[in-house]
């Protein structure tokens, strides 16, 4: 199982997508009435779908795997999906009204990593109300394992990348940001160095983190939600111990491994309350 693809609802497509080819470095996949796709460098036909709306919204999260694989997710009656791709699967609602998408996988052929432009997606972190009814559903239902808890997140993996999904302990249920994969440190460097050259400003990073003990860069994108450049994810196998707050604490003043990171909470919190649920 991986993670494939976010699917959202924004207010504006073409800005969005102005920004996401031309700044952030995806390039269009099609698309589909009032729906754009658009892919990474990597094998997955997209990674993120915008639908045109009145407002923003998390329309669902979509992961890919084998037949077998989503034949032991308990959802709801198997769909044909008309996106990039394609293929069969279902779509299971989370306790909170989120839905996630399984569907078989499919290939498509990869680009030259060049430009220092994002692989794949590497997670997707939530807010939620209750974080652990979230963490309890994707483990019972979805058969996700927990590689950590922090005092503030749960972080859970489909496979051997630590985390495919976290959750935030909120007052809210909506997308807290998506996390984008480049090929190593440099390039994430390089893709802080291409947005600020663009008029975007780096709200939190670069830094690594903690659990998962990947590299970092977020941006507010402007269409809404926060997205993040990230690195060097740690894989996991079976034998990995679950950490729990103790094992996560950082110094006063510190937020990641390094200490040099700054973070603009005012404009991070906003956009991470900005895309709630459809």
């Amino acid at each position: 199982m991986r993670l494939r693809a976010v699917e959202l609802l924004v207010a504006d497509v073409p800005k969005a997508a102005e920004f996401l080819e031309r700044v952030w470095g995806l390039s269009d996949a099609g698309s589909r009435g009032r729906t754009r796709y658009f892919r990474a460098t990597a094998d997955h036909p997209y990674v993120l779908s915008l639908t045109e709306a009145q407002a923003p919204a998390v329309e669902a999260i979509t992961f890919a795997g084998s037949a077998s694989e989503i034949s032991r997710i308990s959802g709801q009656k198997i769909e044909q999906f008309d996106s990039p791709g394609g293929g069969s699967g279902t779509i299971v609602e989370g306790p909170e009204g989120q839905r996630y998408r399984f569907v078989t996988d499919s290939k498509a052929e990869a680009k030259p990593e060049e430009g220092n432009r994002p692989m794949q997606l590497s997670h997707v972190v939530l807010n939620t109300r209750d974080w652990e009814a979230c963490e309890r559903f994707a483990v019972e239902k979805l058969g996700f394992r927990v590689s950590d808890r922090t005092r503030m997140m749960r972080f859970l993996r489909c496979n051997r990348t630590h985390h495919a999904v976290a959750y935030v302990n909120s007052d809210i249920s909506s997308l807290n940001h998506i996390a984008f994969e480049m090929r190593d440190l440099d390039a994430v460097m390089n893709g802080i160095g291409r947005l600020r050259e663009a008029g975007y400003a780096c709200t939190w990073g670069p830094g690594r983190h903690g659990p998962g003990n990947n590299v970092f860069g977020y941006f507010v994108a402007p269409f809404g939600p926060v997205v993040e450049y990230t690195a060097e994810i740690e894989e996991v196998g079976d034998d990995y111990r679950v950490g729990g707050p103790e094992d996560w604490k950082w110094p006063p003043g510190r937020t990641d491994h390094w200490g040099i990171s700054t973070r603009d909470n005012t404009r991070m919190h906003a956009a991470e309350r900005s895309v709630p649920w459809s």
